[in-house]
């Protein structure tokens, strides 16, 4: 990404404290679709930067029900929860950096309060915070601590991967370290389907092993080459894996593009496809 997400999540967070693998998209599926679909607002932070409320209507009048943020720029939370009641939006989730939930985990939980939000996303960790097992281990204390917190509060945390996770350190994969010592009542997941494939892993292995305790996905798709791509023009199966989301456990779907050529374009084209697809 141009812009690393931990230093883009420090910076617009100003409100805190005032395929599956193969298989070719498809339509055809089941009768049921999905009744709320969801938009990971970093996709468009170019418009957030310049308008938060007029983005905030965008992203309504293309029907999407739910957002998840990734920094207020520079607007309290009333300011944001205002906007959103505004263009009837909720926004159930918010990320925000393993620094803020070690650091500022009383403001994380105040600001997720007054927006209205009920799951904090732990969403990135950068290259130079990552390491050997060891320190995988002391993130999965650091995220029950948060978790309890969080619990106590009535809030959900949850973790959202990358395909780094899946790259084995001292023998064992991060994902396996994450997942193993945390408590699952303390720590859920929000599983990034691109991500999850491209590291060669089919989701529905994880669903499998971890039944439940994945509570929202990243819908993005990916190219024959890799590439991210806009949602039902790549080569993840959707219709597959959300037949399974009951099992898995998953509420709510955030269509996201890291790096889209045209942002405006490409979540209105994510969303048009999700409206239609059957599973």
């Amino acid at each position: 990404m141009q812009m690393n997400r931990r230093n883009f999540l420090m910076a617009a967070a100003a409100g805190f404290g005032a395929a599956a693998l193969g298989g070719l998209p498809a339509l055809a599926g089941g009768g049921r679709g999905l009744d709320r679909i969801g938009l990971q607002l970093y996709t468009l932070r170019s418009l957030m930067e310049k308008d938060v409320a007029k983005t905030l209507a965008f992203v309504a009048e293309l029907g999407y029900r739910e957002v998840e943020f990734a920094g207020y720029f520079d607007h309290t939370p009333a300011e944001i929860k205002a906007m959103l009641a505004s263009e009837g939006l909720t926004a159930p989730s918010t990320h925000v950096s393993m620094t803020h939930l070690n650091e500022h985990i009383d403001a994380v939980i105040e600001t997720a309060l007054t927006v209205g939000h009920r799951y904090v996303v732990m969403p990135w960790l950068a290259p130079e915070e990552r390491g050997g097992a060891d320190v995988y281990r002391t993130y999965a204390e650091q995220l029950n601590r948060a978790g309890e917190a969080c619990r106590k509060a009535g809030l959900t945390l949850a973790y959202h991967n990358h395909a780094f996770e899946f790259e084995a350190v001292d023998g064992i994969e991060p994902y396996d370290i994450l997942m193993g010592e945390t408590d699952p009542e303390l720590l859920k997941i929000q599983l990034d389907l691109y991500w999850t494939t491209k590291a060669g892993r089919d989701p529905l292995d994880y669903f499998a092993r971890y039944p439940g305790r994945f509570v929202s996905c990243h819908v993005k798709d990916m190219r024959a080459d890799g590439e991210m791509t806009e949602v039902g023009s790549g080569t993840i199966n959707f219709s597959r894996i959300f037949a399974a989301s009951e099992k898995a456990g998953i509420r709510h779907y955030f269509v996201e593009h890291d790096e889209p050529a045209d942002a405006a374009a490409s979540v209105r084209a994510s969303v048009e496809y999700l409206k239609k697809l059957r599973f």
